[in-house]
């Protein structure tokens, strides 16, 4: 199992969490099934940049962002070179510690549940 670590989100997450997820899941399922109601506005198709996640440790353990991936990061509030779409980055092996960024594109909020 792979640790991750959450950094505190305001709404999200106040106090920051910790969990294991099985590698193979993406970050955003693994977030999701944990209790952290993650945007995913496109229902993780890789449509839009509301699950967007920076990496501050672990970004080596993830395969690369596919080509799609990177055009949409560009359009991500808050890009980072550690950037990725939790529902494309899927959990390897390595420990990670992910920022939710405070603010997303999204125009129109919704609830979702896993």
């Amino acid at each position: 199992m792979t640790q991750i670590i959450v950094l505190p989100h305001v709404e999200l997450c106040p106090k920051g969490a910790l969990f294991e997820a099985e590698p193979g899941t993406s970050i955003c399922d693994a977030l999701l099934a944990h209790n952290i109601e993650i945007e995913h506005a496109c229902e993780k198709s890789c449509a839009c940049t509301t699950c967007h996640v920076i990496v501050r440790e672990g970004f080596n353990s993830l395969a690369e962002a596919t080509d799609l991936e990177e055009d949409l990061l560009d359009k991500a509030w808050g890009l980072e070179a550690n950037s990725r779409l939790s529902c494309q980055a899927i959990v390897g092996k390595g420990d990670m510690v992910i920022e939710i960024p405070k603010y997303t594109i999204n125009m129109a909020k919704e609830g979702h549940s896993k």
